[in-house]
């Protein structure tokens, strides 16, 4: 049998209502008391009951998060992140990789007090659940929920913007363009506004398709772009983990960065800066992602959102020395 509140309150010297409220986080409970009774929980190893809090409280402080894969470093490290904040929050995550009807309805279940849904591939389908829903994903007005839009578009503009101030004019964005994949989508129509917008030429080989976003994709885009002659002088990349494979590539064939070719990866993350060659990365940080998602959702479990509102980030651009002027 585990330890329950009565055991706290007999070695605390408190009546239960006490060991409750102080496990509350109850003002009327003395601060020195409070902090008597929370060490003492620690120490017996005390593990709340929080199906009895839900029929009092109406709430599991738990949430759940919907992600259908997280083997890519980022997806991995942003669900890591959020899990954090919710932790600071005094929520517990659970993270379903299951098909989205399917986590909806383990979800239900355990009687999750907010789901964070990542759209990917499939479509988020109309939802019966009652209970506040926000989703990193791409902003459509048709959409009820509260969406967080890392504004992959303003991104490629960011990214092309910057080689163009360096006198670049033959760009080239390297990205799997096979799947349908929203963000993709997003990245490679944002670099062909942004092409527009400056009057550059959108040729034939413009737009690289990896066929994937692993390393192996962006090292083997390489290898076809300079066997058929199709490598430009300045590449945006669609990943993180592409950029690493370009990156080996280039280097393989002796290509120096950024004397030969300028080079600039999707993914604001740190590890942009540990590749073989730190290379300048365009978007939206994983922490300010975290702690936007999370900050908003709890808004909502407290009645502070507008369902309707889209909330759009705004990428930046960390410059590293893998961007040249170009000379010609």
């Amino acid at each position: 049998m585990g330890i329950t509140i009565k055991d706290i309150a007999q070695q605390a010297g408190v009546s239960y209502s006490t060991v409750s409220k102080a496990l509350n986080d109850s003002p009327l409970v003395k601060p020195d008391t409070k902090l008597k009774i929370i060490e003492i929980a620690r120490t017996l190893g005390y593990q709340p009951n929080f199906a009895a809090q839900h029929l009092v409280k109406k709430r599991t402080n738990t949430i759940g998060l919907i992600w259908p894969t997280i083997a890519r470093t980022v997806p991995a490290r942003l669900v890591s992140l959020i899990r954090e904040e919710l932790e600071k929050q005094g929520y517990t995550m659970i993270l379903s990789v299951d098909s989205l009807l399917k986590a909806f309805d383990t979800f239900k279940r355990f009687q999750v007090d907010g789901l964070i849904i990542f759209e990917g591939v499939d479509p988020v389908p109309p939802l019966s659940l009652s209970i506040p829903i926000i989703t990193y994903g791409i902003y459509h007005p048709n959409k009820s929920y509260l969406i967080i839009d890392a504004n992959h578009r303003l991104a490629m503009d960011k990214a092309v913007d910057h080689l163009v101030k360096l006198g670049h004019s033959r760009l080239q964005f390297i990205g799997d363009l096979d799947s349908n994949d929203p963000f993709q989508y997003e990245k490679q129509q944002g670099f062909i506004k942004a092409l527009e917008k400056y009057r550059l030429p959108i040729g034939d080989h413009a737009i690289i398709n990896t066929h994937g976003l692993d390393w192996f994709n962006g090292y083997q885009a390489i290898k076809h772009c300079l066997s058929h002659k199709q490598l430009g002088r300045a590449i945006i990349s669609g990943s993180y983990e592409l950029s690493g494979g370009i990156v080996r590539g280039l280097k393989e064939h002796q290509y120096a960065i950024p004397e030969d070719i300028s080079i600039i990866g999707y993914d604001n993350i740190p590890q942009m800066a540990h590749l073989e060659k730190p290379i300048t990365s365009v978007g939206v940080s994983m922490d300010k992602l975290a702690i936007t998602i999370v900050k908003h959702l709890i808004n909502l479990l407290n009645d502070k959102n507008d369902v309707h509102f889209p909330v759009k980030m705004i990428p930046e651009l960390n410059t590293r020395h893998s961007c040249a002027r170009l000379v010609f």
